[in-house]
């Protein structure tokens, strides 16, 4: 399934229930302004209601559910639109319904929006609202930046408001037939509710394993890479992919119990994990400190990177920046086990020669492996990341797939890059970490 169908579905199922009360849009919803804003006030409550269910069924993070959409990272993005889409039409449907009743009296206005004593219908309307105020205001870069932990505590306050939106509905539902009433709300309550229970019961319990700190490499000051090993089932995974990682150590300084994503640096196939982890806050730069033997839990693997299939010599650009080489040590290493002729240009992208990481490693790689090529691109040198350096040392790149992971300003640099280099749209693939 690609990307774009996965998306087109979600959003399919999600406006459903908008799209049945559409049909039953009739002359009396049409015989005066009140009548249409009272309408579109339900309409609207509907809408969000069915959009928030949608943005809940996407929290579920089952590994591999994630791949249709191009990977966690992006189906987080269409989990995001959702939520922002409900969030909106539900601050829009209290409003319409109240300038509808404003076509009655005033006093008919104001019992509209604010509940008196025990109006259950009311109250859980408002909590429900509330709450979505609360929990989705800090992932908007308008707040700035969130602190990471606090983001997804807050997050959890997503399940109570979906109750509460529910028991409002439940209330207060008189546009939809009965029948689809309950085809389409419990059907997708259910789905709801079954995301959510994987999410923070099932997961924790049961889709988490266990590993332990074998050693502990230090290739750079702030960037270490564990070795893991494990006594159970080996974790199965492709190159590039991600794992959220739980520190058990409680020892740490920072990060105990916490859970966080990090790429796996080792290749499938190798008897044991790597995960490469650069200092980036409090819990990264204290997991440097973990003790050898201490145990690691981990949920996995996510993310879509690289396809699952792909002709050995298909021509590739990567281009990397800072930590964002890592889902590319992964490949490099497994195209080395392998062993099979490539076609891949490495661009790296680095401040200097002092934050070029394992770049032995993948001159190493581009030694013994025919058609894979490493250049370097130096910030302190060529300056910021053009389309002439791109062009010089990758001449071909119009015709190749390019790959791009790495901080915020070098993913829109990469691919503003790629495409004045003549590469289509559809051939960039980039990955990002962002409030994952």
């Amino acid at each position: 399934m690609s990307p774009k169908l996965a998306r087109t579905l979600i959003w399919t199922l999600a406006l459903l229930p908008a799209l049945v009360v559409l049909t039953t849009l009739g002359e009396r919803d049409l015989s005066s302004p009140s009548a249409f804003l009272n309408f579109l006030g339900r309409l609207t409550g509907i809408a969000g209601l069915a959009l928030m269910l949608g943005a809940a069924i996407l929290s579920c993070r089952v590994p591999g559910f994630d791949r249709p959409f191009g990977g966690l990272t992006k189906l987080w993005k269409t989990h995001h639109q959702l939520a922002t889409a409900a969030f909106l039409l539900l601050l829009a449907h209290p409003l319409l319904l109240m300038f509808a009743a404003a076509g009655f009296s005033l006093d008919v206005a104001v019992a509209t929006l604010i509940p008196r004593g025990a109006d259950v219908a009311l109250w859980t309307g408002w909590g429900a609202l509330l709450l979505m105020m609360v929990f989705l205001g800090p992932g908007y870069r308008f707040f700035g930046n969130p602190d990471y932990q606090r983001w997804k505590h807050l997050h959890r306050l997503a399940a109570p408001a979906v109750v509460l939106a529910l028991v409002h509905t439940f209330y207060l539902s008189r546009t939809l037939p009965w029948i689809w009433e309950w085809v389409l709300w419990v059907g997708l309550a259910a789905l709801a509710v079954a995301s959510i229970g994987y999410r923070f019961v099932w997961s924790r319990r049961f889709g988490r394993r266990s590993y332990r700190v074998a050693r502990v490499d230090r290739p750079a000051n702030n960037v270490v890479e564990l070795n893991l090993t494990t006594e159970g089932p080996a974790l199965l995974y492709e190159a590039g992919q991600f794992v959220y990682l739980t520190p058990q150590d409680p020892n740490l300084t920072a990060g105990f119990g916490e859970e966080h994503p990090y790429t796996l640096s080792s290749a499938p196939g190798e008897p044991g994990l790597r995960i490469a982890i650069k200092a980036l806050g409090d819990a990264s730069r204290a997991i440097g400190n973990i003790a050898e033997g201490s145990e690691v839990r981990l949920e996995g693997p996510y993310g879509g990177f690289f396809p699952k299939t792909s002709t050995p010599d298909a021509p590739e650009l990567w281009i990397a920046g800072g930590i964002g080489i890592t889902p590319f040590l992964a490949r490099a290493r497994h195209l080395a086990g392998v062993g099979e002729r490539v076609d891949v240009v490495l661009i790296f992208c680095v401040q200097d020669e002092a934050r070029a990481l394992w770049l032995d490693e993948f001159e190493d790689v581009a030694a013994s492996l025919p058609g894979f090529h490493v250049q370097m691109h130096y910030f302190y040198k060529e300056g910021p990341l053009d389309s002439t350096f791109v062009n010089e040392r990758c001449p071909n790149a119009s015709d190749r797939t390019v790959y791009i992971c790495g901080p915020g300003p070098l993913l829109t640099l990469a691919q503003q890059v790629a495409l004045s280099a003549g590469v289509p749209g559809s051939r960039i693939v980039t990955e990002e970490f962002d409030l994952l």
